[in-house]
């Protein structure tokens, strides 16, 4: 009862804010084209990913030797975040940065603790592990995403 309550009470926030005559947006599922969208890029690309049940693909380049971290983990990572065509949205700095694994986009969740210290290699994540089929500060709705990714360390 409670989660329908708390549902009910986020549906009319969210149509609330929404301008006047404004229809509320619906989610739509990306989940066919951006299936297609990272098997081509894999294809053109030459990798060799491993895709997850939740359809988010990894690429390991260099295992790492150190420890491995768990979905809760607090870890250092250098990145750099790009779309399939190659144009970047966002890039650490070499010493990278510093967050906690439950904080971040679903994909990182899922995809960073199959990486030891020291590894490094490419997470492909559809948009529904990653912000959605919405716009989010600058990334479309429906977006692919690609990070090249080295675990610094599991703090």
């Amino acid at each position: 009862m409670k989660q329908i309550l708390t549902s009910l009470i986020a549906l009319t926030l969210f149509i609330s804010c929404n301008p006047d005559n404004a229809e509320p947006q619906i989610a739509k599922d990306y989940t066919v084209e951006n299936e297609k969208e990272i098997t081509d890029y894999i294809a053109e690309n030459n990798l060799t990913a491993q895709r997850t049940d939740s359809g988010l693909y990894y690429v390991i380049i260099e295992p790492g030797e150190g420890t491995q971290p768990t979905a809760n983990s607090n870890v250092t990572v250098a990145y750099k975040g790009y779309y399939t065509n190659g144009n970047i949205f966002d890039q650490s700095k070499a010493e990278g940065v510093s967050f906690g694994l439950q904080q971040v986009i679903q994909g990182w969740t899922e995809g960073i603790p199959y990486f030891k210290t020291g590894g490094s290699g490419i997470l492909l994540i559809p948009s529904h592990l990653g912000y959605g089929s919405f716009d989010y500060r600058g990334i479309p709705g429906g977006s692919v995403l690609v990070f090249d990714v080295k675990l610094i360390s599991v703090n």
